[in-house]
């Protein structure tokens, strides 16, 4: 069961007891899979203050009044809104400026974060100001559709290769002292996807190294559907191009035409994929990879295809 009670001086004072966490929820229409991350919530412990805030970003399903039937299991839940500007983003910030704790742990809706995850979090944060879940994908996935990603985040930090440049993680896990999440001006709220990367590699640059924690595990869910597969991927290409531009002058290396040729290549010569049921999600998140950013270069007027 949650160990939250009501903020008092004690509690601020009393450093045994250990940070004080705000854990934010981005929301929007999750009242289908909302409730089984408040559910792995409600089974956390902390020995200090910790907090749910969910930041609704203008849902119109059932999610907000599933918040409230919550709120005996989590004493300290509170809904905010959001839904003045659309993404994740901004999202994230409404629910950060909102939080009382000296530190911010970040999940999503659709995930459900393991037994101990917001122990190994805050115990981390203790010694780190910025810090990362492990990822694991078999629970809330198919076998193909856990296959069709790949698990980037099961053993490390999330390496960005393309080109090489510094590592990030998925935004569904991560953890922050709340003055550096200040300091950077929280999430960049002009970037529908791939924030959290953005995020990431910005604390980063001002000095602060991003810690992998092992210990703090979230189940991911990913999209179920070929359709969802390949729209979500096609803006993950199309956004990978134009943080590739912002980038390039902060040491980011520049690309060239040949490796992009090559993995084009390299997707033709597999399309005999699309036949096999088991690997077609895996080709069609390819597809949508390297048209996206092909529209990204078209966008921004840059060559990184």
């Amino acid at each position: 069961m949650a160990t939250a009670s009501p903020v008092s001086s004690a509690d601020q004072k009393d450093s045994a007891r250990g940070l004080r966490l705000s854990v934010v929820i981005p929301c929007l229409n999750a009242e289908a899979t909302l409730g089984e991350q408040l559910e792995a919530l409600a089974e956390q412990d902390w020995p200090g203050w910790w907090e749910v805030i969910v930041a609704d970003n203008g849902s119109s399903d059932g999610s907000r009044e599933l918040v409230e039937r919550y709120r005996r299991r989590l004493p300290v839940l509170r809904s905010v809104d959001a839904g003045d500007r659309p993404g994740q983003a901004h999202a994230r910030n409404v629910g950060a400026a909102a939080a009382r704790g000296e530190a911010l742990l970040f999940c999503d809706a659709d995930d459900m974060v393991a037994p101990g995850w917001i122990s190994a979090l805050g115990k981390a944060l203790a010694d780190h100001p910025f810090v990362a879940s492990r990822y694991e994908i078999e629970r809330l996935n198919s076998p193909a559709i856990a296959a069709s990603r790949g698990n980037p985040q099961a053993d490390g930090l999330n390496p960005y290769t393309y080109p090489a440049f510094l590592p990030h993680a998925g935004g569904g896990g991560l953890g922050v002292r709340r003055d550096l999440h200040e300091k950077v001006g929280g999430f960049n709220e002009s970037l529908a996807v791939l924030e959290d990367t953005d995020y990431c590699w910005r604390i980063q640059l001002v000095g602060t190294p991003l810690r992998f924690v092992s210990e703090a595990v979230v189940h991911i869910r990913y999209r179920p559907s070929l359709e969802g597969i390949f729209r979500q991927t096609l803006a993950y290409g199309e956004q990978n191009v134009a943080i590739y531009k912002a980038y390039r002058d902060r040491g980011m290396p520049r690309l060239g035409w040949l490796p992009g040729l090559a993995r084009w290549a390299k997707l033709l010569l597999t399309s005999p994929k699309l036949l096999l049921a088991s690997r077609r999600a895996s080709w069609i998140h390819q597809l949508a990879w390297r048209l996206g950013r092909l529209r990204g270069c078209l966008k921004y007027r840059v060559a990184a295809w």
